[in-house]
């Protein structure tokens, strides 16, 4: 593919991550617009609190490596009084590394880790969360540093289903 053709798949993609995809469909005559997306945003620790699995008609969110995930299709393991609701509501990359409902391991914090832990941790992120639920944001400690300034290395993560082979 000429560089030509890579900057317009680069630039389709982030306008589709931007909301426009609807509007996109139309603009460039694709086979099927795309279905309507939610904006990617960034949570606290409070706002991600919210979606806990208590509310009934409230999504379930959690996250891992600080990108909060939709977890609410697999509401029977996640949902209010199901085995892995200790999980949602909050960033637990510590607890999915060391598969662990432990309290003091429902963190974000990976510090002490071993290198197997750290292993699993990235296998199951990848093959389990990002293969099967819908990244909807990003927790504030990913997307800023600690003063609050934009963490310029920052870079949103590919969603293994979404193909731009599969939009046109």
């Amino acid at each position: 593919m000429s560089a030509l053709g890579v900057g317009r798949c680069v630039c389709i993609v982030w306008i589709t991550l931007l909301g426009f995809n609807g509007q996109l469909a139309q603009d460039v005559k694709l086979k099927h617009a795309p279905a309507p997306q939610t904006a990617v945003r960034l949570f606290t620790d409070s706002d991600l609190a919210k979606y806990n699995g208590e509310e009934k008609d409230q999504p379930i969110y959690m996250a891992v490596k600080g990108v909060v995930f939709d977890v609410t299709l697999g509401k029977e393991f996640y949902g209010k009084g199901s085995p892995y609701n200790a999980l949602v509501g909050k960033d637990s990359t510590r607890a999915v590394a060391k598969m662990s409902l432990e309290s003091e391991d429902l963190t974000h914090d990976v510090t002490g880790l071993t290198e197997d832990e750290l292993k699993s941790l990235d296998d199951v992120f990848n093959n389990l969360y990002k293969a099967k639920y819908p990244i909807v944001g990003y927790t504030a400690r990913r997307i800023l540093n600690e003063d609050g300034s934009p963490n310029k290395d920052f870079k949103p993560e590919d969603q293994p289903h979404f193909s731009i082979k599969d939009e046109f």
